[in-house]
Formats: C-alpha cells, sequence, structure tokens
C-alpha cells in the first residue's frame, strides 16, 4: 500500500522558517498529499488547532522565538492536537538532540540534508499508524458510547420493573403511588444524612443508598399475597387477620428470590429489596415480626425504612382516614427512639424532620388520587 491508496488524501504541515525549505518540502509532497506550510511556530499551533488539522506535521527544530521542541511540547498539551504524529526535520544531528526530540512526544526523527525516498516512506509509515491509532480510537469511543447507553437502558428498564411490581402491589391497598414515591425519599435523605455517622459510614456510600433508593418501592410487594378481605378491610384486623397480614413481609422476600432465581444470577439491588421487605417491621428492641429480631441485627435498609413507612403512614390522607399533623408524628417517632427504632436514626430524622415535611408536600394525595382509590376499594368490597 502506497501513499496514494491511502483512505483520504492525507494533509501534511511542514514547519520551517527558512523559505527554501518549504518550497522543497512542498514540492517533494505535494502530488502525494494536500501540503499546509507555517513559518513560525505560533502559526504552525495554530493550524494545528483549526478545524482542519493537518494528520502529521514535519517540524523543523532550530526557529527564531519557539524552537521545534517547544512547538512539539504545546502540541502534545493540548488535547486536540496530542495525537498528530510529529516528525522532526532538522539539521540537529547530535544523538542526544534525537533523544531530546523522541522525549518531546515525536514519533520520528529525521536529519538534513533529506533523502526524498525516506522522507516519503517514513512519512506513510506513520499516516498509516496514525490511521490505524484512529481507527482503534474512534472504536473505542463507539464501545463506550454504546456501553453507555446499554448501562442507561438496563437501569430505566431495572426502574420501570422495580415501579411495575411496587405499582402492582400498591393496587391492592389503601395506598396510593405517592406513597411509594415519598417513602422512596425518605429513606434517600435518612441515608443520605446519616452517611458520615461512625455507625454507618461503612454502609451507606454512594451505590447503596442508589440501591437503598430503587429498592424502597418494593417493600410491601409481598401484599400482592394477601386476601382481599383482610387487606382491603378498613377496620382494625382481628388478631388471626393481623397474623396473616404479617407474613406480607416473608411473602415480599420469597416472591424477590423467586425473581433473582428466574434471573440465575444475585443481584445487589434485590438483595437490598429482599431485606427491606423481610425486616421493614422488625422493632429496635426485638418486637416486632416476622422475625423478632432487633438492634443491629436487623439490616441498616430496613431501619431506614421502618421510619420512612412509619411516618409516611401517620401523616398521609387514607380513603378512610385524614392524615396526623406532621408535628405529631414527629412526636409519635421520637417516642418509639430506642424501642421501635434505631435511635442513632431517629436523631438524624429529627434533625432532618424539614426535609421529610417537604417530601410529604411535594408527593402528596391529591383528592382525585384518593377518589380513585375509594372507588377501587369500594368495588373490590362489593366483589367480596
Amino acid at each position: 500500500m502506497d501513499a496514494s491508496t491511502l483512505p483520504e488524501r492525507a494533509t501534511i504541515l511542514v514547519v520551517d522558517d527558512t523559505p527554501d525549505n518549504l518550497k522543497l518540502m512542498s514540492g517533494l509532497l505535494k502530488d502525494l498529499y494536500r501540503v499546509k506550510i507555517a513559518n513560525s511556530g505560533e502559526k504552525a499551533l495554530s493550524i494545528a488547532a483549526s478545524e482542519t488539522p493537518p494528520d502529521l506535521i514535519l517540524l523543523d527544530i532550530m526557529m527564531p522565538e519557539m524552537d521545534g521542541y517547544e512547538v512539539c511540547e504545546r502540541l502534545k498539551r493540548d488535547r486536540a492536537t496530542r495525537d498528530i504524529p510529529v516528525i522532526f526535520l532538522t539539521a540537529k544531528a547530535e544523538t542526544e538532540d534525537e533523544e531530546k526530540g523522541l522525549k518531546c512526544g515525536a514519533v520520528d526523527y529525521i536529519t538534513k540534508p533529506i533523502s526524498p525516498p525516506v522522507v516519503l516512506a517514513r512519512v506513510e509509515t506513520h499516516l498509516k499508524l496514525k490511521a490505524s491509532a484512529d481507527f482503534l480510537r474512534d472504536k473505542s469511543a463507539f464501545l463506550e458510547q454504546e456501553v453507555q447507553k446499554r448501562t442507561r437502558e438496563l437501569a430505566a428498564i431495572q426502574d420501570v420493573t422495580i415501579l411495575a411490581m411496587a405499582s402492582l402491589a400498591e393496587t391492592r391497598d389503601s395506598d396510593t403511588g405517592n406513597h411509594i414515591r415519598r417513602t422512596q425519599f425518605y429513606v434517600k435523605a435518612l441515608a443520605e444524612r446519616l452517611r458520615t455517622h461512625p455507625r454507618f459510614a461503612a454502609d451507606l456510600d454512594d451505590s447503596t443508598i442508589t440501591l437503598l433508593f430503587k429498592s424502597a418501592p418494593l417493600h410491601d410487594i409481598g401484599k400482592v399475597g394477601i386476601p382481599d378481605r383482610i387487606l382491603l378491610k378498613p377496620g382494625r384486623f382481628e388478631p388471626h387477620e393481623f397474623e396473616i397480614m404479617k407474613t406480607h413481609t416473608t411473602l415480599g422476600r420469597k416472591a424477590i428470590e423467586h425473581a433473582e432465581q428466574s434471573l440465575g444470577m444475585s443481584v445487589d439491588f434485590l438483595t437490598c429489596a429482599k431485606e427491606i421487605a423481610q425486616w421493614h417491621q422488625e422493632k429496635w428492641d426485638g418486637s416486632g415480626y416476622p422475625d423478632g429480631i432487633g438492634g443491629d441485627d436487623i439490616p441498616v435498609a430496613a431501619r431506614l425504612m421502618a421510619v420512612a413507612d412509619v411516618y409516611d403512614a401517620l401523616i398521609s390522607r387514607r380513603v378512610y382516614k385524614d392524615g396526623m399533623p406532621h408535628e405529631k408524628a414527629v412526636q409519635i417517632i421520637q417516642a418509639g427512639k430506642g424501642s421501635h427504632f434505631d435511635p442513632d436514626m431517629v436523631d438524624a430524622f429529627m434533625e432532618i424532620q424539614d426535609e421529610f415535611r417537604a417530601i410529604a408536600a411535594k408527593y402528596a394525595d391529591s383528592d382525585m388520587d384518593l377518589a380513585k382509590k375509594k372507588e377501587f376499594l369500594d368495588q373490590a368490597g362489593g366483589a367480596q
């Protein structure tokens, strides 16, 4: 493959302060390449940084004001020009001169007086090498873009799947879809507040908080398995009904485990979701359900959800009840410190209670939301 068969007619920039040298090199190259000339370092840098940069630069070293070494170093420091190959073309023939030129970033070093066949052969070689490097760089950039695109698509599919599953559970009880959003943001806010706390710093890094936010909507997915006659009952549960209702935690974990087994692999966000589903009804003093565990035996994710879920249950309007004032809900959370809730989490909650209030207001249930939910519950109740 000779120069005339390269994919495109390449552009060569010749830099020399001597007009005769520029004329000589231009005459040698013009039949094979597009040739640009520069009689100073500043002009060379300007051409190299233009919208149509050269494919290769033949650069003299001994020039006034800015010598070739400095030009080469500046080219290599600039992200826009660093990949343009530079060949020094100079009368400086000492070994240390060549070594210095190559250390500056040049790809080759040709001494004057030049041998035209040698110059043409080396120019062609380095243009081919540049074409290969450009191809690999473009391919790498394309693949990186594709990976980013696929990653975004997978994340979107993951988010949609979680919300679809969570919405399925939400349609079967008195909560509205906004409950899912509120608890997501409560958990995130509380986790971010605790991320520097000595007890939680190791557990609450950026990626974990993201997983918590994604997983939170699945906390009540197990309600799908609770009979309507219990789940949709407007009044208090009888003891035997409450025992059935409590199984939504274990049912939720098992449903997520089944999904994970279908994938044939362990998935981080599903691990977090299983912890939340199984243990968000546990209490710090061990009096919760389904397993009666307490203290630090309860996973951090479940402890966070416990605060978020109780707060939302207290302040939110339901079809058959009004929401509690924020201040009263805060008092109840505070009273549960060390019994229902992790004490440090309650302290963090107290510090950011206004943020909880703002989230509740932003995602509040509208009259239309509640009317639709009431219509659904009335129809479901009539069908029983």
